[in-house]
């Protein structure tokens, strides 16, 4: 990436340039984007006209470089600026700031350009920039959860596009439609939505603008629960993205896709989905790569992984994202319900504007999920009232968007505080509702969980016969979706029932599993305590213990090394695989982990916040300045994290090759420390654990292989 950011400044001699230029639009006409990338790109972008800049532009997006991209268009806009050619400085800007609002998640510098194009445009007439300016002004405004002004701008995208700029005109109806549904008109949001994806899918938009249609639709149905439209636009959207390289919105995809999966029961694919994901969106999305964190953590939850919930969980907020009620319900699943209520609580007391293109700040979509975790751990604290509080909230937030994901939510959480009162005919009652409707969704894991709440109504009506039936098909359900935890529990809650135990369970708690281990692998802090055949031995932290834990809590499962690596580090940055001391020092070596374009783009984009910075203060903005700041901060964290001591480049080496080597190593020492205080466990492990590109646990029968995983507060600081 290094040399090649050299190649782009390279000048090129005229005849060259010609060469270039004429093969490069040639290859693309051919759909052929890398082609022409690889012949600009080594004609050096100062040699570069418009024409050839606004290729160059649309190639490297295309081939996945979007920091050249923005590089292309911003050099396409010095040099009009220079020329005196204000329309076509106008047109590059706007394409800037598209580009940014696209791909970076930081609103100060999007703010910066449109500054720019407007006052580029001041007295001129109606052209296609106006348009587009419409449509980054609009989602500026719609992600900064200022809806009634982004309504403005996508009309005026819809005006002026309509009569200059088809494509901007599409998706400002998008956008509008869009604002609709976010301020409440959920039908008319909806129907506008479906008639105005389906006209523009026409073939009549560029690849991009089409892109950005499909993307908006699925965002849309998505972020209103109802995944069998997500999902039919998603295949929709897949069939139509072969042959048509758009950039980072396949990347994109990956996350819709992974959601999708993990609604669908397929955990263990959706992880590895989302972890492709988060390697492919590294160069695009920098804070908001907190959104596929948080789907990890989702995903991690649902297959019982509480430790790797909660690093992921803990990366997104690391990001600047917002992590809950991730962070909340892994304190309850480890049983800590105080804290869990006061978490889940102050999330909704004091709710984070970050900005989200799937689900814009300020929104009832983005309190509909604290509200539903809500109940789950105010009913389990006993605290009836706040439960009762946020039921009767989320029940109307279900109403009005008329969801059947909400409405199946509502229900299962109006069964969970019925339980908690007593009322057990009641709670049968909407617990049947919620199984009726999450078998109608086709959610396999959230029907299993609600039979087992059901199960326990029964129970308490008397019925143990038919509580065993519904434990029995969520334990079926559980062991299909590899939800090995929960399958646990639903086992351990037959054998209590056979037993003759009907004690009532308000929540089966993945930290109320069966504790009849062999083994236990205790993480304390900055120490780990390890039991092997009633032995103890302390040992204090490092990365290797943490990766054991993982294996051995999960026996058979594969991990690729990238997961294991990303859970065990410091930050979040450096939990996206790209953390220094995980470097190998070999000829693996893939170059700096910012190139020359990316580390200068860095450097503009804090100039543009901090100018955005200063013009929010002078307005008194105090949520701007804030917004400001964060961005800034992350900005320099990425910066310093790519430049070492006296400005020498930080190398980052190829991903899974790098996590094998360094996963490896670290588990080899930390079985060699064990060594020297318990042969016989290390002599276990060595035989059973696997590493290499993905890793295991494996017992025989030679040594009891049944492990509890106990992890107490989390020692940053890892050696």
């Amino acid at each position: 990436m290094a040399a090649m950011a050299k190649d782009l400044e390279r000048p090129a001699s005229g005849v060259r340039h010609v060469r270039a230029l004429d093969e490069a639009r040639n290859a693309s006409v051919g759909g052929n984007w890398q082609k022409a990338y690889d012949v600009l790109a080594e004609a050096g972008m100062a040699g570069l006209d418009a024409e050839g800049l606004a290729l160059l532009a649309d190639a490297a997006y295309a081939c996945g470089h979007p920091e050249t991209t923005i590089a292309a268009w911003e050099r396409a806009y010095s040099i009009a600026m220079k020329s005196g050619d204000r329309m076509a400085a106008a047109g590059a800007a706007v394409k800037v700031s598209l580009h940014l609002l696209m791909d970076t998640g930081l609103m100060a510098p999007v703010r910066g350009w449109t500054r720019r194009v407007q006052k580029l445009l001041e007295g001129a007439d109606e052209t296609p920039v106006h348009a587009w300016l419409a449509v980054v002004c609009n989602y500026e405004r719609m992600l900064s959860g200022d809806y009634e002004e982004a309504r403005q701008w996508a009309r005026i995208a819809i005006d002026v596009g309509t009569r200059c700029a088809p494509a901007a005109a599409a998706v400002g109806r998008l956008a509008e439609a869009r604002s609709l549904v976010l301020e409440g008109d959920v039908s008319g949001g909806l129907a506008m939505l479906n008639d105005t994806a389906l006209a523009a899918l026409s073939g009549e938009l560029d690849p991009l603008a089409t892109g950005i249609v499909y993307c908006e639709v699925i965002c849309a149905f998505q972020a209103l629960g109802q995944h069998d439209l997500a999902e039919e636009w998603t295949m929709a959207m897949e069939r139509w993205h072969e042959g048509q390289p758009v950039g980072s919105i396949h990347g994109r995809c990956r996350v819709h896709r992974a959601e999708l999966l993990r609604w669908r029961g397929s955990a263990l694919e959706a992880e590895l989905e989302i972890l492709a994901a988060c390697e492919e969106l590294r160069p695009y999305l920098w804070r908001e790569l907190g959104w596929p964190l948080t789907e990890l953590g989702r995903i991690r939850l649902q297959l019982g992984d509480v430790a790797g919930a909660e690093e992921a969980f803990l990366a997104a907020h690391g990001s600047g994202w917002d992590a809950q009620p991730g962070l909340a319900l892994v304190q309850l699943a480890r049983g800590h319900v105080t804290a869990a209520a006061e978490s889940i609580a102050d999330a909704l007391a004091h709710p984070r504007a970050i900005p989200s293109k799937e689900r814009p700040p300020n929104t009832e979509l983005r309190r509909a999920p604290l509200l539903e975790a809500q109940v789950e751990i105010e009913a389990v604290a006993g605290n009836i009232e706040r439960a009762e509080s946020a039921l009767n909230e989320l029940e109307a937030i279900a109403g009005r968007y008329g969801s059947k994901t909400f409405s199946a939510g509502a229900f299962v959480a109006r069964g969970r505080l019925s339980l908690a009162l007593g009322d057990h005919g009641s709670a049968r009652l909407e617990l049947e509702h919620a199984v009726s409707l999450w078998g109608d969704i086709g959610a396999p894991y959230q029907a299993a969980r609600a039979r087992l709440l059901l199960a326990e109504a029964l129970m308490g009506e008397g019925r143990e016969a038919q509580a065993e039936l519904e434990i029995g098909a969520a334990k079926s359900t559980f062991e299909r979706v590899g939800s090995a935890g929960e399958a646990a529990l639903a086992a351990a809650r037959i054998a209590q029932l056979r037993a003759g135990d009907i004690t009532p369970v308000v929540q089966p708690s993945i930290a109320a599993m069966d504790n009849a281990a062999d083994h236990t692998i205790a993480n304390e802090g900055e120490y780990w305590s390890v039991t092997f055949d009633g032995h103890t031995i302390r040992l204090r932290d490092q990365r290797g213990l943490h990766h054991l834990a993982r294996l051995l809590g999960e026996p058979g499962r594969e991990f690729h090394a990238i997961a294991l690596a990303a859970d065990s580090v410091q930050t979040a940055v450096d939990r996206q695989f790209l953390d220094a001391d995980l470097s190998v020092r070999a000829a693996t070596n893939a170059g700096p982990i910012l190139d020359d374009v990316a580390k200068d783009s860095y450097r503009r984009r804090l100039a543009e916040i901090e100018e955005d910075m200063d013009e929010a203060r002078s307005m008194g903005d105090v949520d701007r300045v804030e917004q400001a700041m964060l961005e800034r901060e992350f900005l320099i964290k990425e910066l310093s994290r790519a430049v070492g001591l006296g400005g020498r480049d930080r190398q980052v080496s190829s991903n899974s090759e790098r996590a094998r080597v360094s996963v490896t190593r670290a588990i080899r020492h930390a079985i060699s420390r064990l060594e020297q205080h318990d042969a016989a466990l290390a002599e276990h492990l060595t035989r059973t654990i696997h590493t290499g590109t993905y890793c295991s646990y494996m017992p025989d029968s030679r040594a009891g292989s049944k492990w509890r995983i106990s992890s107490g507060p989390r020692h940053r600081g890892v050696s």
